[in-house]
């Protein structure tokens, strides 16, 4: 299954989960808790104010070599969307990509999914609890805050 055809698909619109590609085209759901979404919203709003000369994408989807991934958040500066638009799935991945951490991730999936934004050119990507604490991560490992955001 390509992306294309998820987007297309009239019986996957209205599902309460987050819908991925793995690496062999199959549909990967997570249910997103009320909480959640609360964690992404105020995410979504601490970068709209923070970064200067972007946009913000909440529901990011990403092709990687492992499927498309679908960020929660992500920041993206205005040179990256003058090359890619608003393109579905984007093939390069954005400067920011932001993971709000469910109970059903493990770090493992968490640590493939950082792999797989940075192989696809992300320069940060955050990991947010829950309770909103946020870790923020760049190619090399933890870092102690963003050098894309300030704030």
């Amino acid at each position: 299954m390509q992306w294309a055809d998820v987007l297309a698909d009239p019986t996957l619109k209205d599902l309460p989960y987050k819908i991925e590609l793995n690496e062999y085209g199959k549909i990967v759901m997570t249910p997103a808790s009320n909480k959640h979404g609360s964690v992404q919203s105020r995410i979504a709003r601490k970068l709209w104010h923070a970064g200067d000369d972007g946009e913000v994408i909440t529901e990011c989807s990403i092709d990687t070599e492992k499927g498309v991934k679908v960020a929660d958040v992500a920041w993206c500066s205005e040179t990256f969307l003058a090359r890619h638009g608003l393109e579905t799935p984007f093939t390069e991945a954005p400067e920011l990509c932001v993971e709000v951490i469910s109970p059903s991730n493990s770090k493992r999936e968490m640590d493939e999914k950082m792999a797989l934004y940075f192989s696809r050119g992300a320069m940060e990507v955050w990991l947010v609890s829950e309770e909103g604490q946020i870790r923020v991560f760049g190619p090399e490992g933890e870092m102690q805050g963003s050098l894309l955001i300030s704030g």
